[in-house]
């Protein structure tokens, strides 16, 4: 097999760990915790895992433990570092003891359920160390939600004499893992379960979990490619780029990424949300700035959109949930609206709305109005993360800037350009940021296991810190959760981080922002370098770094 030269000096690189894991570890416990919210119904639903305290590991002394045997699960989309993650439990479990076994579930959680197993010995291990994407055993978004899978579950672990399960996943994955953990005690299974906190949204963070593994190496990533994008707009001099970035439920990304390369527009679904914006005042507000741009003679600029924002617009959020209820599988409207031609189709569904809905549903341009009325998923909603929200805005502001051109209020030149920036930063190499803390999130569940902690998520905080002030440790996963609604049921799940509008990331944008929409102060971050300077190698997240105001 041919690999680059990159990856072969990758494969050389050895992560940097906190200076508790250097040694043997000693866990000091901390104070008793509580939900985030509906503390009464969580409790209720977890009483074997709720309650439990804050965990943070300490240099200690070496004890001798049995061996074990170890599963691990990547549930989920990609994120850089994954690998990592499972290099890291493997050294920590072989530290801890020599016999000890790590085994692959293939596939995501399906593997748990359908016996799916392969054991990882170092000379598969080695080949991943320091590499992006998860095809060391693959991935899947099979939920743990039923017992029968639990008890098949079981039958697989007992098979391969496995102890322990670790499932490294976003919010959603780690809440079925909590519900695993406490089935599993209720049971007296035996099989303990840890998780490990990932996603490239950012959205899974508190006050324990400072950030979600891959979200710097995506971010990097991102802003790289909309640096050189900056560049060539400056250059060329003709033409908005209108960027979509991943984030369907929070804008953390589009925000770091601002952060990174100072945009002209950036737009904050949260804000967007507290504001009331509706779809007009933000096409006004994009139209403002490229109006007093080519007053400067700038007919370019850059305009940074969250995939989900269309959700945060109240007035879209009540169409989109007209449009669920009108186009309900199996109703008459649906029926009926299936029955006409594709001609007649957005014309029956605007009288069908309410006037207010109807108002902004004929307001769309056609392309997107159909798309709000075909694609669904197999829940009858609308699939907003196909919604060609970059596209929908370049149309809107396109309209605007006519109408403004007539009034006399706009002399400059319009042409655009869209993109949206997803799978591109899933699988990249990770940063040596996140080679680092996911090493390290692997190492520490590795030591919860052998402690015989069960329901934690791994903990590495401090990371704006040289990895070596680092701090390890286990926080309880019913910790972070609340009752949401879910397909008409109130379930309990880990709570979302949305962008804190008070938060400091946040406010270094407002306070520029007016700066960075008239002036082209673009920064180019480039590649991410692996090799050379800390300060350029090792630098985390500028969120982090505005977070904790260093």
């Amino acid at each position: 097999m041919i690999i680059s030269a990159l990856q072969k000096e990758r494969a050389k690189y050895a992560p940097k760990l906190p200076g508790a894991l250097k040694g043997a570890v000693n866990i000091v416990e901390g104070k008793a915790t509580e939900s985030v919210a509906d503390q009464e119904d969580i409790k209720n639903l977890f009483p074997n895992t709720y309650g439990m305290p804050l965990l943070t590991f300490e240099a200690g002394e070496k004890v001798e433990l049995p061996a074990m045997n170890v599963g691990v699960i990547l549930s989920g989309g990609q994120a850089p570092g994954g690998h990592n993650v499972i290099s890291g439990i493997f050294d920590g479990l072989k530290a801890l003891n020599p016999e000890n076994k790590l085994y692959g579930f293939l596939g995501g959680p399906g593997g748990l359920v359908d016996g799916d197993v392969a054991e990882l010995t170092s000379e598969i291990i080695d080949k991943y160390r320091n590499t992006g994407g998860f095809d060391i055993i693959g991935s899947g978004r099979t939920k743990l939600e039923e017992e029968w899978q639990f008890d098949k579950g079981v039958e697989v672990c007992k098979q391969y004499g496995i102890n322990a399960v670790v499932i490294i996943g976003g919010d959603d994955s780690n809440t079925n893992a909590c519900v695993l953990a406490e089935y599993y005690l209720q049971k007296e299974t035996g099989i303990q379960v840890i998780g490990c906190p990932k996603t490239i949204d950012g959205d899974l963070k508190n006050e324990m979990i400072e950030t979600s593994f891959g979200f710097d190496t995506a971010c990097k990533v991102y802003s790289e490619l909309i640096g050189n994008i900056q560049r060539d707009a400056n250059s060329a001099k003709k033409y908005w780029h209108f960027i979509k970035l991943m984030g369907r439920s929070a804008s953390h990304i589009a925000l770091e990424c601002a952060l990174q390369t100072q945009p002209n527009v950036t737009l904050v679904s949260e804000e967007v949300e507290a504001k009331k914006m509706t779809l007009g005042e933000i096409v006004d507000y994009i139209a403002g700035i490229v109006a007093k741009r080519a007053e400067q003679g700038n007919n370019f600029g850059t305009v940074l959109i969250p995939e989900g924002l269309i959700e945060f617009i109240p007035e879209m959020k009540v169409l989109i949930s007209e449009l669920n209820d009108l186009l309900a599988e199996g109703t008459e409207t649906e029926k009926a609206f299936k029955a006409l031609r594709k001609s007649e189709r957005l014309g029956y569904v605007a009288e069908k709305l309410t006037d207010a809905s109807a108002k902004v549903f004929t307001s769309l341009p056609e392309g997107i109005a159909r798309q709000l009325t075909l694609d669904r998923d197999p829940h009858g909603n609308v699939q907003v993360s196909k919604i060609e929200t970059e596209k929908l805005l370049i149309e809107m502001v396109e309209k605007r800037l006519s109408i403004m051109k007539a009034e006399g209020k706009y002399a400059g030149k319009f042409g655009s350009q869209n993109h949206f920036f997803g799978y591109e930063g899933r699988c990249a190499a990770p940063s040596n940021f996140d080679a680092d803390y996911c090493y390290s999130l692997g190492y520490t569940a590795s030591v919860l296991i052998a402690q015989g902690k069960t329901g934690y998520m791994s903990s590495v905080r401090n990371t704006t810190a040289p990895a070596e002030e680092w701090i390890a440790g286990g926080v309880p996963v019913t910790m972070m959760m609340n009752m949401e609604r879910r397909h008409g049921h109130m379930k309990p799940v880990i709570q979302k981080a949305l962008v804190e509008l008070e938060g400091a990331p946040y406010k270094h944008l407002v306070a520029n922002r007016e700066e960075w929409a008239s002036e082209t102060d673009y920064v180019y971050p480039g590649p991410i370098q692996y090799f050379g300077p800390s300060a350029v190698c090792d630098q985390t997240t500028r969120t982090l770094e505005l977070e904790q105001a260093k």
